[in-house]
């Protein structure tokens, strides 16, 4: 008890040190410490985020392994022109805020690495339909935001696809659809009754205020694209 005025004596002076004037250092030495610290804060703080952005990191986890040998097999990862798209180019928005939101999000995946929820083939059968659902949901509420950082409507020359490519991108522009809405297993394969959960995914956010117009404004057009490849 006889202590306590001394440990907040102690406080009180290093808090007066902290903010006080310095003897030693000049303001602007200080200013230029700080500022330089600063970029060396951020820089470490960038290039964590961008470590993790990374193929190796991605496919580092145990339970990934099923999802690299789906993707090997795509377009994704080997093609006529050599380009590639990587985990992140997928899931991971480009934009800061949403960077930084999908960072955040992803620790419920460690989460479920460390208690091993899809840690054998059986597991992760079990859960590939409720993943896939959330990713379809994901995507479609953002119009499909990881696929428009590579593909553009405005930029295809549609006499250079094939026939049915070019009809089905070009009735997409004209109901509004989006990338998602009929590219559900580019990357990955789909789990059984796909269609029925995808109906399920349209609806849950037609009734969203918030995703309203991207929903329901081509609602009519999905359900008949689903339609016809249930045929």
């Amino acid at each position: 008890m006889a202590d306590r005025p001394d440990n907040r004596g102690m406080i009180r002076r290093f808090w007066d040190w902290f903010w006080g004037p310095t003897a030693v250092l000049s303001v602007g030495f200080t200013l230029i410490a700080g500022f330089l610290a600063g970029i060396f804060f951020w820089g470490g703080f960038h290039w964590s985020v961008e470590l993790t952005n990374t193929e190796e990191f991605c496919v580092s986890c145990h339970t990934m392994e099923t999802n690299l040998g789906e993707y090997r097999e795509t377009i994704h990862y080997n093609n006529h022109s050599g380009v590639r798209a990587i985990c992140s180019d997928c899931h991971v928005p480009h934009e800061w805020s949403h960077k930084i939101k999908a960072k955040i999000m992803a620790v419920k995946d460690v989460y479920h690495e460390m208690v091993g929820t899809i840690n054998t083939p059986e597991k992760y059968e079990e859960h590939r339909l409720q993943m896939a659902s959330a990713v379809w949901r994901k995507m479609k509420a953002s119009d499909s935001r990881e696929c428009r950082n590579c593909h553009n409507f405005d930029y295809m020359d549609f006499t250079l696809q094939e026939v049915r490519a070019a009809s089905e991108h070009q009735r997409a522009i004209d109901s509004d659809m989006t990338c998602i809405d009929c590219h559900q297993g580019i990357a990955h394969r789909l789990p059984p009754s796909y269609l029925e959960e995808y109906e399920k995914v349209l609806e849950a956010l037609s009734m969203t205020p918030s995703s309203r117009r991207l929903a329901a404004a081509d609602h009519e057009a999905t359900q008949f694209y689903l339609r016809s490849r249930s045929e």
